[in-house]
């Protein structure tokens, strides 16, 4: 539907990212009347490529970054405060190795690492015998010493939508599939051309991600910052080893990778940093990055990894601001808020750069600083303290979820359980409703996906392909086979 010259937003955020969303939620909330466009389904571009942690940051100490590293571990806090059945605590391994970063250098890190952030309800670093703990059986012989620290796992394409259906219970328009083609000012309005749709609004906030700067030229202003792409690769292997624990991985030229348990039978192991100069439209992972990531893991496991061995891969293109670092590793992971002048009519704010850690105080800082310019956005901050939906339990009751929902619907399996609970937490209810079969829940389209899911994720939570569900919703994908996956193409095509 066309805004009409009646129908002015408050506010069109452009971008359904971590932060265009994060962005959605907090404004509708505080009274405006707010308008999401993406081009395409949302988390679809970097919010969804990431390693899938929700940390401080551990190797930003290196290059002085501790007012970052301290605002990340805040968050690290608050997330799972908010959202604890889609993040949760993991512990890490970091192996001593020979001619890297001595271990009293590693020692000091983590202390810091531990007590920057504040009082956190983590659990603290300890020194480990890698002969003597479960992490060490999978291992090289020649790795003896090293640490388990604290950090937290999220499913990040479910953190973007559960912010967007959090911002359109209160109000907000979300349109995704809708790629703004121009923008203009009139005035103190925004018109914003959206294909064959127009709509106006009294603020823009451009939250294009790696695509910032290219998105101001866009709507006709000029990109407050350089933005430095930066690609991060991922592969999936058949799992490496059977604990719980995840791996930090010391590589010879500096870098770090890590190795996750990923979806009970893979191993996720990233990411690479490498300047992206390519299309935000064809992001993938070079041969020479896969290479490298099974170089990273097999100088640490018995099992050796081959490309041969990987099962998938996926790559996303960070924005960082672009500070002059001469190695990508090195360039800042902050970010920055640019407010047009006063002067000129309707205010832009653009978010350059930027981690998904920080995302949610990011959008805070962005609505307060447009609220100096659009003073019908009311109240303090909120989002710290208010649960995103489903994440109305407390951070330490997930095993708690699990166990009511195997009591309420004693037809799903124990893997099934863990699955729905950790990507709905207490909204499973709304599409498992009163069923007491599987044939309750209509169509069996394989790895426990339902037909009754699939529409909830539709009518929900704005899925139209099979990509969008089976590898941001879910990642399915990784367990369902080539026909099973091409059955719910055609079930979606009709």
């Amino acid at each position: 539907m066309s805004g009409s010259a009646n129908d002015v937003f408050d506010l069109i955020v452009i971008g359904g990212g971590v932060n265009g969303t994060g962005v959605a939620r907090d404004a509708a909330c505080r009274g405006a009347k707010v308008l999401l466009l993406e081009k395409g389904d949302l988390a679809s571009g970097t919010s969804s490529k990431s390693t899938k942690l929700v940390h401080g940051g551990l190797r930003y100490l290196e290059y002085y970054e501790f007012g970052l590293v301290r605002e990340a571990l805040g968050e690290r806090e608050t997330l799972w405060n908010i959202a604890p059945h889609i993040i949760r605590p993991m512990r890490f391994i970091l192996p001593v190795t020979k001619n890297m970063r001595p271990r009293w250098m590693l020692r000091a890190g983590l202390f810091l690492y531990d007590h920057i952030g504040g009082k956190g309800s983590l659990k603290k670093t300890r020194s480990i015998d890698m002969r003597k703990h479960p992490a060490g059986a999978p291992l090289e012989g020649q790795y003896r010493h090293g640490f388990e620290y604290s950090d937290g796992w999220v499913d990040d394409a479910r953190l973007v939508v559960l912010n967007a259906i959090d911002a359109a219970e209160r109000g907000a328009r979300i349109r995704t599939r809708t790629p703004v083609t121009a923008a203009r000012r009139e005035g103190d309005l925004w018109h914003v051309e959206a294909g064959v749709e127009n709509f106006t609004a009294r603020a823009l906030v451009n939250a294009g991600g790696p695509g910032a700067d290219d998105l101001a030229r866009l709507v006709g202003e000029n990109p407050a910052y350089g933005i430095r792409r930066v690609r991060g690769s991922h592969i999936v292997v058949p799992k490496l080893f059977d604990h719980a624990c995840a791996y930090i991985l010391q590589q010879p030229d500096t870098r770090i990778c890590f190795a996750i348990p990923w979806e009970d039978d893979f191993t996720l192991i990233g990411t690479t940093d490498a300047d992206h100069p390519g299309s935000l439209d064809d992001v993938e992972a070079s041969e020479d990055e896969i290479r490298y990531l099974c170089d990273a893991a097999n100088r640490y496991f018995q099992q050796d990894v081959t490309p041969d061995d990987v099962v998938h891969t996926y790559a996303g293109v960070r924005a960082l601001v672009d500070d002059g670092s001469g190695r990508p590793e090195a360039a800042s992971r902050g970010y920055e808020l640019a407010m047009s002048a006063a002067g000129r009519g309707a205010p832009i704010l653009g978010i350059y750069g930027g981690k998904i850690t920080s995302y949610r105080h990011v959008a805070q800082d962005a609505v307060e600083k447009l609220a100096a310019r659009l003073p019908l956005l009311k109240g303090k901050g909120w989002t710290a303290t208010t649960p995103l939906p489903g994440g109305d339990i407390d951070k330490h009751a997930q095993p708690y979820l699990f166990e009511v929902l195997g009591e309420d619907y004693p037809f799903l399996s124990a893997e099934d359980v863990v699955r729905i609970g950790r990507a709905y937490g207490t909204r499973a209810v709304d599409w498992l409703d009163d069923a007491k079969s599987w044939s309750d829940l209509g169509r069996a389209f394989g790895a426990g996906l339902s037909e009754a899911e699939v529409t909830y994720l539709q009518t929900r939570e704005w899925a139209q392909t099979a990509e969008d569900i089976l590898w941001r919703r879910s990642k399915l994908g990784l367990h369902m086979s080539d026909a099973e996956q091409a059955a719910l193409r055609e079930y979606l095509g009709a």
